[in-house]
């Protein structure tokens, strides 16, 4: 997605056209690529991505590009590039392919390393533009690159050379009630895991997830998991423990390949 659009436009050739053509499609014809190899790729400084359900995410990548001496750094336009499947190949389907809007920009550090960077947007769904996220890109993606002799509009296709996660946000709350409560006496905890779906640009919540209840003793450092839940199906979450102490209780939840993980803010409970 946008990978054909923006090497399209950044070379007036099919270029990194064939990267984007529906498996159903015959892929151009597309001459061979410049010899370049691709290293030390970083995106979003090695994190994964969490967008949530309606505001794009901007991240950073960086890259060093080898090229041959013979190769003009003017004629070659790099990008880093998230793709599914076994290797990124000229015929990887449209819908397995992530790129930045633009090539990245790149410094020259001797005759043969170019030291790169660039931008990639991930937009939620909004029906105005091409090759939005929906709730089906959420998960794993493989590191790759693609290079394109500006002159010959040759592509080069990198694989492997690293993985991420682009992730759904999520949101969590809790609620500790009575308040305050008499020591002994039971305290009912309520809250709610959801997470941000890109094909509506809501929060829905998230059914049957595991999700830790936390306790931290007031004047202590650090919180100890009292049990763990499941979700509801709606995301909404209930248990009930005995007031001991005073103190703070939240939950958390450890994410999925899919979903970022997320921390609740803290209920203090007054015990009597």
């Amino acid at each position: 997605m946008r990978v054909r659009a923006l090497v399209v436009a950044a070379t007036g050739a099919v270029a990194l056209s064939a990267l984007a053509v529906p498996a159903a499609q015959a892929a151009p014809t597309v001459p061979a690529g410049p010899a370049v190899t691709f290293s030390n790729v970083k995106i979003n400084g090695g994190k994964n991505v969490v967008v949530g359900p309606t505001t794009k995410v901007t991240v950073s990548a960086s890259y060093t590009v080898t090229k041959s001496a013979s190769q003009s750094a003017d004629s070659l336009f790099t990008f880093p590039v998230l793709y599914r499947g076994a290797a990124l190949t000229l015929d990887t389907p449209d819908k397995d392919v992530w790129g930045g809007d633009e090539p990245g920009t790149c410094t020259a550090s001797s005759s043969t390393v170019l030291k790169c960077t660039a931008k990639i947007q991930f937009r939620p769904t909004d029906n105005t533009d091409y090759g939005d996220l929906t709730n089906a890109h959420a998960g794993a993606w493989k590191i790759g690159g693609a290079a394109v002799d500006i002159e010959t509009s040759g592509v080069t296709p990198l694989s492997n050379l690293g993985s991420i996660k682009v992730q759904r946000k999520a949101t969590l709350t809790t609620n500790a009630t009575p308040e305050p409560v008499k020591k002994g006496k039971t305290i009912t905890v309520t809250g709610k895991l959801a997470r941000a779906n890109w094909d509506t640009n809501k929060y829905a919540g998230y059914a049957t997830q595991p999700v830790k209840l936390q306790f931290k003793k007031k004047g202590a450092t650090a919180y100890t998991t009292v049990k763990t839940i499941k979700s509801g199906s709606t995301g909404a979450l209930k248990t009930t423990v005995k007031a001991t102490a005073d103190g703070y209780f939240r939950y958390v939840f450890a994410g999925t390949t899919t979903t970022a993980p997320v921390t609740s803010s803290a209920d203090f409970i007054d015990v009597k």
